[in-house]
């Protein structure tokens, strides 16, 4: 099976998808970090293409950057000084070609993730 990236983020705290969500993407080579692409979530919280579509695809580590403080500004919610959570981060590897599938569960106070399907 060819590998690909994917991803799907949710507000748990409203309850459904998170849309318009800005997610970078970058490769970590020793302490180098290369961003590789920006994409932003669509209205079921999802990308619109895979993340790292199978032509793209290479094992190693990476790090996905969600702009987690822009959206809940864009949804209303009363923003702190400074924001509990604002860009969160997950630095993971991909190890094999396969399909890996990293969701990210979000409210103003906390975040979840865990590799999906």
């Amino acid at each position: 099976m060819p590998g690909y990236l994917t991803t799907h983020v949710l507000d748990t705290a409203r309850g459904g998808p998170a849309a318009g969500v800005r997610i970078t993407l970058a490769r970590i080579e020793g302490e180098r970090r290369r961003v590789i692409k920006e994409m932003v979530t669509n209205e079921d919280g999802r990308t619109d293409a895979p993340i790292l579509p199978e032509a793209e695809f290479e094992t190693g580590t990476y790090e996905l950057v969600f702009a987690v403080g822009d959206y809940l500004d864009g949804c209303g919610v009363a923003p702190e000084s400074p924001r509990f959570l604002d860009a969160v981060p997950l630095r993971f590897g991909m190890s094999r070609q396969d399909h890996y599938h990293v969701p990210l569960l979000v409210s103003p106070f906390g975040y979840s993730t865990y590799r999906g399907s």
